[in-house]
C-alpha cells in the first residue's frame, strides 16, 4: 500500500454536514460513515451517538479531508482560534476567489482579504460556517 497523508478533523457535532458543505465547495467524492452504521465495537470507552460520525472522508482534486464528530462533553470546543487552517493551493487567483466566494455564500467570513502577497504571490483566508480557517495561496 502507497502512503498517504489526509488532514483530520474532529468538529463538534457537525462534521457531517460539514463535510457536505465543502464537498459542495470542492466537489470530489464524499463517504460519511455514522457510529449506527458501524458493527459493534467491543471495548469502547463511551457509548456513542449511533448519530454521531464515525469517520468522513472527502477525496478532492487537491486531496483527502477526514474527520468525525468529537466526543467532547460541553459546547466549548474550540475550531476556529485553534492552531490549525487548511492551505489549498489552486492555479489561478479566480478559482481561489471562486472557492472563497462559495464559503461566503455558505454562511462563512473573510479572515484575510485574498491579494497579491508581499512574495509576489497571492494569499488570502477565510473562515467557513463551522469556524475552520481556509487559507488559499497560489502562484
Amino acid at each position: 500500500m502507497a502512503h498517504s497523508l489526509a488532514t483530520y478533523i474532529a468538529l463538534p457535532g457537525t462534521t457531517a454536514e460539514a463535510m457536505e458543505h465543502w464537498h459542495e465547495v470542492f466537489g470530489g467524492e464524499l463517504q460519511i460513515m455514522r457510529y449506527g452504521d458501524a458493527p459493534p465495537m467491543e471495548g469502547m470507552p463511551f457509548e456513542p451517538d449511533p448519530n454521531a460520525v464515525a469517520h468522513a472522508t472527502l477525496t478532492t482534486p487537491a486531496g483527502v479531508i477526514a474527520g468525525g464528530d468529537a466526543m467532547e462533553d460541553g459546547n466549548d470546543y474550540n475550531v476556529r482560534g485553534s492552531a490549525y487552517s487548511l492551505l489549498y493551493t489552486t492555479d489561478t487567483p479566480d478559482e481561489a476567489r471562486g472557492y472563497i466566494d462559495k464559503l461566503l455564500a455558505g454562511g462563512g467570513e473573510i479572515g484575510m482579504p485574498f491579494e497579491q502577497a508581499p512574495w509576489g504571490g497571492w494569499y488570502g483566508q477565510a473562515y467557513d460556517r463551522f469556524g475552520v480557517m481556509w487559507a488559499f495561496s497560489c502562484e
